[in-house]
């Protein structure tokens, strides 16, 4: 096969880290060529879909601590439905220019390209919102732009975790205790003073042991989560934030909230799903570019890029 990667600037990635590389060298140690290109690269011409990309190795012995771990070929310019596969691995923020990708996406399908995740499925999937679709497993949750709304349900829940609709990696995740004194001046500067949409949730206490990240693909559950365990102080579990990360097997709940999302987020085009859950209710589902396959791979005795890859060559053989 020859996949496809629109994702952001390789000398940008952490490659030893880095799910996307993760899952580029499983697939070329399992024989298969890959292209990387970025979203700039991606137009239309003619009504067809199509990019610039580059075509590239990684050797089995090479230095992804290094800022060049990757053997670059001469650039192609090709049909997106020239491709076996197309994995789109850009990170948020979620602005309009991704939006009009994932439009370029649903195109590009409508041409014979295959495309992880899908982009009309990724656009209606917003990572923050989409829990609300599963209330039976979300803590009490308010989504407004209303000051006096966020303050009702700070007055009615005392202990509360306010953040942007667009963050990631927890930025600007605020956590507001009992008699927070400045809770005026963090609505107001989340919302822009009401003119932006944000969430707001009961604190869930069990983020002390940690915010799993539990991953799907292709409708089967990994068997281990990640754990974010969040520095001392600290109310963030995201390994941006400095958090910890313990792959753990799943729990009875984490299966509960994964088996029942699985066939459902399965059948709307998502290969590739995150969720994140902090005790027994689900926080967020990522469905961009979701992470930790390294982590788990290197503390367990499961590989998830390879498991991946095999996911991904039984759908596209199945598909051809």
């Amino acid at each position: 096969m020859h996949i496809l990667f629109i994702i952001d600037p390789l000398s940008s990635l952490a490659a030893y880290k880095d799910t996307s590389v993760s899952m580029m060298q499983a697939l070329i140690k399992r024989g298969h060529r890959i292209s990387v290109c970025e979203m700039p690269d991606l137009y239309v011409q003619e009504g067809q879909v199509r990019t610039l990309s580059l075509p590239i190795d990684i050797d089995a012995q090479a230095d992804l601590h290094a800022p060049q771990w990757w053997t670059a070929h001469e650039a192609t310019d090709a049909a997106l439905s020239d491709f076996s596969a197309v994995v789109m691995r850009k990170d948020p923020p979620f602005d309009l220019e991704y939006a009009y990708a994932t439009h370029l996406l649903d195109k590009a399908e409508e041409q014979g390209a295959r495309v992880f995740n899908r982009g009309v499925a990724i656009r209606n999937h917003p990572e923050k919102l989409s829990i609300l679709e599963f209330p039976q497993f979300t803590a009490p949750t308010l989504v407004s732009r209303r000051i006096s709304k966020l303050q009702a349900f700070y007055e009615a829940h005392q202990d509360v975790v306010a953040k942007p609709l667009d963050g990631m990696g927890g930025d600007s995740v605020f956590r507001l205790r009992p008699d927070e004194v400045n809770r005026n001046v963090i609505f107001e500067t989340l919302t822009g003073n009401e003119s932006e949409t944000i969430m707001i949730q009961r604190y869930i206490p069990q983020i002390s042991d940690g915010d799993k990240r539990v991953l799907i693909i292709n409708g089967q559950l990994v068997p281990y989560a990640l754990a974010r365990i969040p520095l001392a102080g600290e109310t963030r579990g995201n390994l941006a934030a400095g958090g910890r990360g313990v792959a753990q097997p799943l729990t009875a709940s984490d299966r509960k909230i994964a088996e029942t999302l699985a066939p459902i987020l399965s059948k709307r085009g998502l290969f590739l799903v995150g969720l994140d859950i902090i005790g027994d209710k689900l926080t967020e589902i990522n469905v961009t570019s979701p992470t930790c396959f390294v982590e788990i791979s290197e503390q367990t005795d499961f590989h998830v890029a390879n498991f991946f890859a095999e996911q991904l060559e039984q759908v596209v053989s199945n598909a051809l």
